[in-house]
């Protein structure tokens, strides 16, 4: 531009000043790579923003297998399981893309990433999405997946300390424009093959296929179009894929400066070419190229990584998994992936850990070349490791009661609701059952700890002793003087309980019925029966008349040798059904009938002994 100007100055007949054109065009160019240094700087603050904004949705669902219904292993049945994957692409592919001078200038953040880790032997399936993005690919996932659990996890880390990492990208050998096979030409699951790569992977070793994806700006289409079109109109595959943006330029610029970059000579433009008859893979390739550009298109990267404790273990694996997308290969009239080692392992680790989309590394899919890729394990699928969902989840109900001790959380569909239960229906039972390690202590601790908090009263009995001691490392500190702890193994500090003390003339009977339906879960039925639990019941109930002195277990035996303790204890009944027991039943029984029958009762119940 310089030049030009000083070319004009010199026809106007004014001298300019060289050092001024000079400055000025060193001026413009500081200036324009101000705002390209700018630019940049701007897309990297950008991008790890949007990276460390990412929130990391693990996505699990059930292996449910019907036995009775043999169709499920059938190509119709796959190919209907991996479609709805299918459908859940083209509402992603679906979404406007971001446009504008403010995602020109910082940069797109819209991506999602998806991903199939396997770290300490199990293979799970993650998304990690941008906070705005979260909600709507949630409802998808679970619109489509009804019975899929999405839980937000923190970020994984497959690398290991002291061992070694590989890495590839994967990209087309051709333009995006053509296709690649997908689960619609193939015989099984596509997935299949890549999850039994990744079950190769040892347990101190880790692996990961990640899947950057966006929507793709409507303009992908115009290649495949152009080439189908070129075909069907008699050109062949070689003469239609020069048609593209190079070769217009090419043209225009043959026509701006003569003849030199013209591709024939001007006797060869009025020959009229024969038509190129097409063959049947060529049709296909029309028909291919045709229901690509027809699909929602999403971009996207791709790479693969395995990091393992040798180098060799590591190259290894990251072969096996590469080699597992050679399924989707259509070699001479169509489109295959081929393995790209990135010439920088730290850049390439870079943009992996945070997610990012490289336009340099970028291919276009549609969305049934993408559920071909990516879609969540099928019932049928026998991989093995698949972390699957152990159980399903299931709604709150709606008159869930808002009042009441707190049970847990109920977390379905990214709706969280608190579950709660009245204390009248606590009155009526609670029955927690599982096996070992699920959790059912920690459970009675946070309802222990809640009627604690609240003031009420509770009895904690645990025969192992690990739960009252959680209990009371959580005791607050306003119910520490409430605490009574009762351990019978303490011998230096025992507590005495009385089984037969009550405050109440209800209560007596209700501690009477207890300790003879204990004497029956403690020796056989033969050694007890009726006529014991009769004279147990009389004796007890003497026993406790006296609210004096009141008696306990251990004076059962003395009632039937002691006389005078007997009469003592007979003087303070006022219940006369209780009295006519002594006075008219013991006192017509004989010495041997009556005490000695009920004494050797006592001594092989055991009462003797305590």
């Amino acid at each position: 531009m310089g030049l030009l100007l000083f070319g004009l100055s010199i026809t106007g007949g004014n001298t300019p000043n060289l050092t001024t054109l000079s400055l000025g065009t060193l001026l413009v160019v500081a200036v324009l790579i101000a705002f390209l240094v700018w630019r940049t700087l701007s897309r990297r603050v950008n991008e790890l923003k949007t990276s460390l904004g990412m929130q990391v949705l693990l996505v699990t669902v059930p292996k449910e297998v019907k036995p009775d219904e043999p169709s499920q292993n059938t190509k119709q049945h796959i190919v209907e399981q991996i479609g709805v994957a299918e459908v859940l692409w083209s509402a992603l592919g679906g979404l406007k893309p971001q446009s504008g001078m403010a995602n020109w200038f910082s940069g797109r953040s819209d991506q999602v990433s998806l991903e199939i880790v396997v770290q300490a032997g199990v293979i799970s399936f993650y998304v990690a999405v941008p906070p705005n993005l979260r909600t709507f690919l949630e409802q998808q996932i679970l619109s489509h997946y009804p019975h899929a659990s999405i839980v937000e996890i923190a970020d994984y880390n497959i690398f290991l300390p002291h061992g070694v990492t590989k890495g590839f990208y994967l990209k087309f050998a051709r333009s995006s424009a053509f296709p690649i096979k997908t689960y619609l030409q193939l015989e099984a699951d596509s997935l299949n093959s890549i999850t039994n790569a990744l079950s190769k992977v040892k347990p101190e070793a880790g692996a990961a296929i990640q899947i950057v994806a966006r929507s793709a700006k409507k303009s992908w289409r115009r290649e495949g179009v152009r080439i189908a079109s070129s075909m069907q109109q008699g050109k062949s595959l070689a003469q239609a894929g020069k048609g593209g943006s190079l070769a217009k330029t090419m043209r225009v610029m043959g026509e701006i400066f003569g003849t030199s970059f013209s591709a024939k000579k001007k006797d060869d433009k009025n020959k009229t070419p024969e038509p190129h008859h097409l063959s049947p893979l060529e049709q296909e390739l029309v028909k291919g190229l045709e229901q690509k550009a027809s699909k929602a298109g999403l971009d996207v990267t791709i790479r693969l990584v395995a990091s393992a404790p040798t180098e060799l273990d590591a190259q290894r694996y990251l072969s096996d998994v590469a080699n597992s997308f050679a399924q989707f290969s259509i070699y001479e009239y169509g489109n295959r992936f081929e393995a790209y080692k990135p010439m920088s392992l730290d850049k390439f680790l870079h943009g992996f850990i945070h997610r990012r989309l490289e336009t340099s590394h970028k291919l276009v899919l549609n969305s049934e070349e993408l559920a071909s890729l990516y879609h969540f394990p099928l019932a049928l699928t026998e991989t093995p490791n698949i972390r699957w969902l152990q159980s399903r989840g299931a709604p709150a109900p709606v008159n869930i009661p808002t009042q009441g001790i707190v049970l847990g959380v109920n977390r379905y569909r990214g709706q969280e609701t608190v579950v709660r239960m009245k204390t009248d229906d606590r009155r009526r039972h609670v029955y927690v059952i599982g096996k070992s390690g699920t959790g059912k202590s920690v459970f009675m601790e946070n309802m222990i700890i809640q009627d604690i908090k609240m003031g009420e009263g509770v009895c904690v009995i645990d025969p192992h002793g690990e739960l009252v001691e959680s209990v009371l490392g959580l005791m607050p500190a306003e119910r520490a003087d409430d605490v009574i702890i009762f351990n019978p193994s303490d011998m230096e500090r025992p507590v005495g309980l009385n089984m037969l003390e009550y405050t109440s003339p209800e209560q007596m009977d209700f501690a009477v019925q207890e300790m003879i339906a204990i004497f029956y879960k403690l020796f056989p039925p033969e050694m007890i029966g009726p006529m014991f639990e009769h004279n147990m019941r009389n004796v007890m109930l003497t026993l406790m008349a006296d609210k004096e002195f009141p008696g306990t277990i251990a004076d059962i035996p003395r009632m039937f040798t002691d006389k005078e303790f007997q009469r003592y204890k007979v003087a303070k009944l006022t219940d006369p059904v209780v009295r006519a027991f002594w006075e008219k039943e013991m006192a017509q029984t004989t010495d041997f009938h009556g005490a000695n029958h009920r004494l050797s009762q006592i001594r092989n119940a055991g009462l003797l002994n305590i």
